[in-house]
């Protein structure tokens, strides 16, 4: 059997501490409705950290402090197209430590969003190799 390799796209792991403990940002996606982590495909002339910092900001509204280079790991996923078929998909991750969260972002009306601490996130999570990210950042 012939499998298609998967398509590339960034992902940002916004977080903050709170008390001493790592909070992280997940948002809803607007098919399904399940916790993901804020993600979308690479950006013309904007590196891999730039287009999650984008990402970031239009899906989740966060203004981040700092984006890091390196990526934490990657995940795969298999993404819901509007016309019902599935593709699959590896994410890249980048961690971005947010400044703030605010309300007026590009997809507000689109999606939840919820900071939650790295145990719980991984809770929530329904791809095995986003989940075992999560409980190793």
């Amino acid at each position: 059997m012939i499998r298609r390799p998967s398509r590339f796209q960034v992902a940002a792991l916004c977080y903050r501490k709170t008390g001493g403990q790592k909070e992280v940002l997940l948002i809803t996606t607007r098919g399904t409705g399940r916790w993901m982590l804020p993600k979308g495909w690479p950006m013309d002339g904007k590196s891999a950290p730039e287009a999650a910092r984008i990402e970031a900001w239009e899906e989740a509204g966060v203004k981040s402090k700092k984006v890091g280079r390196r990526p934490v790991g990657e995940f795969d996923y298999l993404k819901m197209h509007d016309d019902g078929l599935a593709e699959p998909c590896s994410a890249t991750v980048y961690p971005i430590k947010v400044a703030k969260v605010v309300d007026d972002f590009p997809e507000a009306g689109l999606r939840k969003r919820k900071w939650v601490p790295l145990e719980q996130a991984a809770d929530m999570v329904e791809e095995e190799s986003l989940r075992a990210l999560l409980r190793g950042f």
